[in-house]
């Protein structure tokens, strides 16, 4: 029997696919299978890919995004858990093998976590980001809050992802924390292995760049989340926190990408979901959005965001 199912969407990925599937082939753990979806692609991708023949299960599709690739290669797994990777990431050679062991000493587990390194597009280590330091309890409460959420990272037991709808297909940017939202909703027992187990790749390419849809999408599922008449009144307690922290990191994900007014859009409607005093959310900005950048490997230029004229007509309203 199968143990794992790892799941490669695809769509014009042959610049990086081979180094993907061979990290995967060279995993310490070797019960698992691999199916890469192949979403359209017009590149050599499906070459690339038919080399490795009977090594992996190719599938393709009509273009039709990366959720609905997901949810395809879901339909056909044989796995008993399920890992999800990116056409441009790397998974390291433990990586199975630490989280497949989590879950075989934890028959009630639906989600096993880690960590991740920063790579450039070259594969040079930038960062690497450990969020079990900040989050030690991976609780229903820190997913909803916090949504530590990266999903090559993450190891899913195919039974819980079973009692959910899958990813939403309407979704580009945050389908992921999406289903991670719903799973925590549901109980979905999650723990972390505390080891960095995927590389993720940055360059010109990425979808995540697209940082004004990432921060809308954020926004619109943590509404819809929360907007359920169902939730118990135990997660609608945990809204105002949730929110505050989803604008929060779209805000910085903005400021990265040089959208200041929008970033001072989301910081402050941010503020709306706060109990401190003008003064605490400021600097709390500020706190933000220097341990955003650290984590990730990126400089943060304090006297730049302070300076510039959006970040102060923000500040002259917020305490005034």
């Amino acid at each position: 029997m199968t143990k794992v199912s790892v799941i490669i969407p695809a769509y014009n990925g042959d610049r990086y696919i081979a180094k993907t599937i061979d990290s995967v082939l060279e995993q310490t753990y070797n019960n698992y299978e691999i199916i890469v979806v192949d979403d359209g692609s017009t590149d050599a991708t499906s070459q690339v890919v038919r080399q490795y023949g009977d090594r992996i299960r190719y599938l393709s599709q009509t273009n039709q995004g990366v959720a609905a690739s997901r949810n395809f290669g879901l339909t056909a797994a044989q796995g008993e858990y399920i890992a999800f990777l990116d056409q441009d990431d790397v998974f390291l050679p433990h990586k199975l093998a630490s989280q497949v062991a989590l879950f075989d000493n934890n028959s009630a587990l639906g989600i096993a976590n880690s960590g991740w390194q920063i790579v450039d597009q070259t594969g040079r280590l930038k960062a690497a980001v450990q969020p079990w330091q900040q989050i030690p309890d991976l609780s229903a409460a820190n997913l909803i809050i916090w949504k530590p959420v990266f999903l090559g990272a993450m190891l899913f037991r195919r039974s819980w992802l079973e009692r959910s709808p899958g990813f939403d297909s309407t979704l580009e940017q945050t389908p992921d924390v999406d289903l991670v939202l719903r799973l925590a909703q549901i109980g979905c027992p999650a723990a972390w292995v505390e080891t960095v187990t995927v590389k993720y790749r940055q360059h010109d390419a990425n979808a995540s760049k697209n940082t004004l849809l990432q921060a809308r999408e954020l926004k619109q599922i943590t509404e819809r989340f929360f907007a359920q008449p169902d939730l118990s009144p135990e997660i609608k307690a945990l809204e105002a926190e949730s929110r505050y922290q989803s604008l929060i990191w779209s805000a910085w994900r903005l400021y990265q990408t040089g959208y200041l007014a929008e970033m001072s859009d989301y910081l402050d409607e941010s503020k709306f979901h706060s109990q401190q005093y003008p003064t605490e959310i400021i600097l709390g900005w500020i706190e933000s959005f220097k341990n955003y950048s650290a984590e990730y490997g990126e400089q943060f230029d304090v006297t730049g965001l302070t300076s510039c004229h959006q970040w102060q007509s923000l500040v002259t309203k917020c305490l005034f």
